[in-house]
Formats: C-alpha cells, sequence, structure tokens
C-alpha cells in the first residue's frame, strides 16, 4: 500500500526532506563510525519509499540535492541503486543482487529483443556460474534478452523486479517473463541487450567470483567473453556482438552506456565499409558539440570523402560528469584513427540540438558546417537503418 506523503515546504514530502538530511550527514561525515550510523538510516528510510512506490519522492529529494549539494546527491544516488537492486525484505538470510549482463550488437537487420529459449538460458547460466558469480552462489535468469526501453524504469520498478527475481534464485528456478505489453523496440543499426539475473548468497560470502582468491575482474571478463558470449549467438542472428563484463545493474548500464559509444563508431565504419565497398581510409569524419541549454553530446557525421553527402551518423551522449571541459573530441578522434579514419574535421562552434521534424533523426554535422539529415545513396535507403544509436 501507498503511504500518504505529507507536503512540507517547497513542496518536498516529509520523507523527501528526511532523505536530503541523511544524505547530507552521511556526505559531511568524518569518520567510520558516523558513517554507518547515516548508512544504517538510509538503508531505513529508502527500503521504506520503495516499498511505498514513492519514486517522486526519490527523485524530487536527488533533484534538490544535485542543484544544491552535489557530494550529497552522490552519496544518495548510489545508495538508491544500491538498494533498489537488493531486493531488500526477502530473505533474512541471504543477501541477493541483481545483476546485468549487457551486450553490444550491430547488424544490418533488426537486432532482437525476444524471448531466450530454454538451451541457450541453461548454456549462460553454466557460464555465468562458471566465470562471474560466487561458487557458492544461486542463480535465475530472466528468459528474455530486453532492450533498453524494456528494462524497468525507475527504481521502484527495479526493487520490485529484483525482488521477483531474486525469490527465484531462492526458489532453483528462472524467472519467465510475459512479453505482453513491453515496449516495441525501435530499428537501430548499433545498440544494447541485457541479460538480466538475480545472485543470492549466505550473508557475509562473497557475490562474484573476483571476491574470492585467485580470481580477478580481468580473467572472469576474458573467460565470459570467450565463452558466456558464444552462447548468444543462436539468439542474435546476424548481429556482430561484443559482451561487457557482467555486474550489479546499475554498474553495468553505466558500463554498457560508456561502452557504446566507441562501439557504435567501430560499427559504423564497419558497416559503411561492407555497404558502401568503402574502406575507412576513404571516410570522412565531421565532430562537432551539440548544445541546449548546456553541452548535451557530440555527433559525428560520416561521408565519401570528396563528397559532400553525409551518409551515416553517431551521437555521442555526455556521461556523468562529463561537460564542455571534457576531452571528449580527442578520444572521439582515437577511436576513428583506431578504426582507420584519416579525414576528421573538428567543428568547434555550437550546434543547435536540431532533430529531423519528418522522422525525429538527429541532424549531423557537415564538413561545410551546417546541420544536415543523413541519408545513405538512394539505392541504400531503403533497407538500412536510418541512424546509429
Amino acid at each position: 500500500m501507498k503511504r500518504t506523503r505529507h507536503k512540507r515546504r517547497g513542496g518536498l514530502s516529509r520523507e523527501t526532506e528526511a532523505l536530503m538530511r541523511m544524505a547530507i550527514g552521511l556526505s559531511e561525515s568524518g569518520c567510520r563510525a558516523e558513517d554507518q550510523h547515516w548508512e544504517r538510516r538510509l538503508t531505513v528510510a529508502i527500503d521504506d519509499m520503495l516499498r511505498a512506490q514513492d519514486e517522486d519522492g526519490l527523485n524530487a529529494a536527488l533533484d534538490t540535492l544535485h542543484a544544491q549539494h552535489p557530494q550529497a546527491y552522490e552519496e544518495l544516488a548510489d545508495f538508491i541503486e544500491s538498494r533498489a537492486e537488493c531486493a531488500s525484505g526477502i530473505s533474512e538470510d541471504h543477501e541477493i543482487l541483481l545483476i546485468g549482463a549487457p551486450v553490444l550488437a550491430w547488424s544490418r537487420y533488426k537486432i532482437p529483443a525476444s524471448t531466450i529459449v530454454p538451451a541457450v538460458l541453461s548454456n549462460l547460466r553454466v557460464h555465468l556460474q562458471a566465470h562471474i558469480v560466487a561458487e557458492n552462489a544461486r542463480i535465475a535468469l530472466a528468459d528474455f534478452l530486453f532492450s533498453p526501453d524494456q528494462l524497468p524504469q525507475g527504481y521502484c520498478a527495479t526493487a520490485e523486479f529484483a525482488a521477483a527475481l531474486g525469490r527465484a534464485a531462492l526458489e532453483g528456478h528462472d524467472l519467465h517473463i510475459a512479453t505482453e505489453g513491453l515496449p516495441e523496440t525501435a530499428q537501430f543499426l548499433s545498440d544494447t541487450r541485457y541479460l538480466l539475473a538475480a545472485v543470492a548468497v549466505p550473508r557475509g560470502e562473497p557475490l562474484f567470483a573476483w571476491q574470492e582468491e585467485g580470481n580477478n575482474r580481468d580473467s572472469a571478463f576474458t573467460r565470459w567473453r570467450n565463452q558466456g558470449g558464444a552462447c548468444l549467438a543462436p539468439i542474435m542472428p546476424g548481429c556482430a556482438t561484443e559482451v561487457v563484463l557482467p555486474e550489479a545493474y546499475f554498474a553495468a548500464s553505466r558500463n554498457a552506456d560508456s561502452h557504446s559509444r566507441p562501439y557504435s563508431i567501430r560499427a559504423s565504419v564497419a558497416f559503411l565499409g561492407a555497404e558502401l565497398d568503402t574502406p575507412a581510409a576513404s571516410l570522412r569524419a565531421v565532430i562537432a558539440p551539440f548544445h541546449d541549454e548546456k553541452l548535451e553530446e557530440y555527433r559525428i557525421g560520416f561521408s565519401v570523402r570528396d563528397r559532400e553527402q553525409v551518409v551515416h551518423g553517431v551521437v555521442w551522449p555526455l556521461l556523468g560528469a562529463e561537460d564542455e571541459h571534457s576531452d571528449i573530441p580527442l578520444q572521439i578522434e582515437s577511436v576513428l584513427r583506431d578504426c582507420g579514419v584519416t579525414d576528421i574535421v573538428n567543428q568547434e562552434h555550437r550546434f543547435p540540438l536540431e532533430y529531423c521534424d519528418d522522422c525525429g533523426a538527429p541532424m549531423y554535422p557537415s564538413a561545410e558546417g551546417e546541420t544536415v539529415h543523413a541519408e545513405m545513396p538512394e539505392s541504400h535507403i531503403e533497407s538500412t537503418p536510418r541512424h546509429l544509436h
């Protein structure tokens, strides 16, 4: 049952104001003993708000702290995420964690977001247990490969999903996902898919393999990439794929966002090379910053050298604390050069955050300093995605 929210000054509920005070207290703490005091209180308060489905209250606290107290915002955001993904209240004897295993993919065909057949699900479980989770962990998988739009939306929905999958882990079975009502997945040349699982271990024991003696993240990821990634081939036909290290749900999502940016560029260069029979050395890439009220993202327009037409584009969104002072253009240029693209133009003036009025696709920078619609040559328009994700 949803609790009644008592409004306070400034339109904030009593629960939200209390949450902000605790987060500020934690951010200003000077010792571990005081940290533990605020952490205990935050645990109780956040769990109560998640159970009450008080998404608005959680977001109001984050929004206010983001503007007024950035350090407390970071503390609170970390705490809310950790409580949402830990399936609190399911078992007194076990720690439970929702984990994500992201897969980057590109294809000139539709990238699947679909139910995972039992044989593939069984193979994925075997490799997660062998390479990623701790030896004594119980694990349950959701039998669906999620697109970003199909993931739980918000902290409260994530907590509910973690609880359902956590119960399945304790009971020793996987979780069936009813596909009716799931959002449709837009078609992009490059996108991310998510395998979701819950891990349950006796309290105090390791959750991940790299917490155990004789193991580390790098070796675990190498084994997962070489063996677990191969299990995805049957359910992702026609796709080039690259796995990201499976870990706690929100951390995995952030890592996938970060890895997807250079991956989209590599996918673009590979796609254009095959589709237009054009080697990377014959492509031109134009990098430009795009602003709304502030810098929001960089966009890269691709054209064939000595031709004006922009044939494809990639959006490189800013993440975390990145801003106009970050070295994003150098990062993009480094990825392009690694792909073999040497004709690179950096546009330094501000571009408006424009989209096509007809199809909603981003407008991309041209070498002439204009924003234009990315269009493949006429013979390819009907058979290829309009832009890269």
